[in-house]
């Protein structure tokens, strides 16, 4: 997996989600608290993500077969779903389920200082995992907000990573709420009550997450920088003089399929033409690494039919769209 994959943020976040997930448990042993044994749950939930993650990039990594000519670039994609979906909502109705129980069938928490100090640690590991996603984030998302990298990040892994660390350390305070106010009143139904909160809080990232990932599964164009670049780099105004119309789509999170129809001189011969068309794809492997796959299509520029404006069915067509890409 490439660096943009967030490799270092996923290590970190699964070292960090086993051993919290190991001490969880034991204070649950302790204590009897369910809030305890749902964020066990959710830790253990969240060490499976990371693992699905890493064997996503590997498996995308395969070369390209005659069965799947593009390779396998979105087995990245489909990973980042199965978290989303399988074990996001899988922790979530668990918790939701212990919540319930522990409402209807109340008891007090034993060993208070067990599930405490568990949380106070879990809350410092999971700090330093929510950091160095941050900081791997940081790289690519540039002048973005939060909310736009989220949504509109090609490679899926740092955005799971970064929503499963933020839903990790609220979870861990409402966790710490819940037992808290379980201690202070002496009603264990305090402690079901943040158990209920987290199963909420899981089921809510899960379906942010499914949203998202179906969008890249589904193919997403390139973003209109890249377009823009493509584009000018198409262009050398002797032979190739117009892009009609372009098409672009993400094989995977570094690769890019272009294709494009370009207006060239009417009596250029088929020998210019094709050195035309070649130097055209050299400059934009150049102006954008990621474009992989590049199908170019010369034709004649018409006034007439440019007029009519972009119709990505039309022969030679307008002029190229610029739409931007996102969920």
């Amino acid at each position: 997996m490439s660096a943009s994959g967030g490799t270092k943020a996923i290590v970190a976040a699964l070292a960090a989600n086993l051993a919290i997930a190991a001490s969880k448990f034991v204070a649950f042993l302790f204590s009897g608290s369910s809030s305890m044994l749902a964020e066990s749950v959710h830790s253990l939930a969240d060490s499976g993500n990371q693992g699905l993650l890493l064997l996503g990039g590997k498996k995308a990594q395969r070369e390209a077969t005659p069965q799947h000519p593009f390779g396998y670039g979105r087995e990245r994609y489909i990973y980042a779903f199965l978290v989303s979906i399988v074990l996001f909502s899988v922790g979530g109705m668990f918790a939701i389920y212990e919540g319930y129980e522990k409402i209807k069938h109340p008891h007090e928490i034993e060993h208070w200082y067990w599930p405490v100090g568990v949380l106070v640690f879990a809350i410092i590991a999971e700090s330093f995992s929510f950091r160095t996603a941050i900081k791997e984030s940081n790289v690519l998302r540039g002048r973005q907000s939060w909310k736009e990298f989220v949504r509109h990040a090609k490679a899926p892994e740092l955005p799971v990573v970064l929503l499963e660390d933020l839903g990790a350390l609220v979870g861990l305070i409402l966790a710490l709420g819940g037992v808290g106010l379980a201690l202070a009143t002496g009603d264990g139904v305090w402690d079901g009550i943040g158990t209920l909160c987290i199963g909420v809080l899981l089921i809510v990232i899960a379906i942010v997450l499914a949203v998202e990932t179906k969008s890249l599964l589904l193919g997403e164009a390139a973003g209109l920088d890249a377009v823009q670049k493509i584009e000018a780099a198409i262009v050398d105004g002797d032979t190739v003089t117009h892009v009609i119309h372009m098409r672009t789509l993400h094989l995977g999170p570094e690769e890019l399929l272009v294709a494009a129809k370009v207006a060239v001189q009417h009596d250029d011969t088929a020998t210019e033409v094709a050195n035309a068309i070649n130097a055209a794809e050299s400059r934009i492997r150049e102006a954008v690494p990621i474009a992989r796959v590049i199908y170019l299509e010369p034709d004649i520029f018409s006034e007439t039919e440019a007029a009519k404006g972009a119709d990505r069915e039309a022969t030679p067509g307008g002029p190229a769209q610029h739409d931007t890409a996102g969920h």
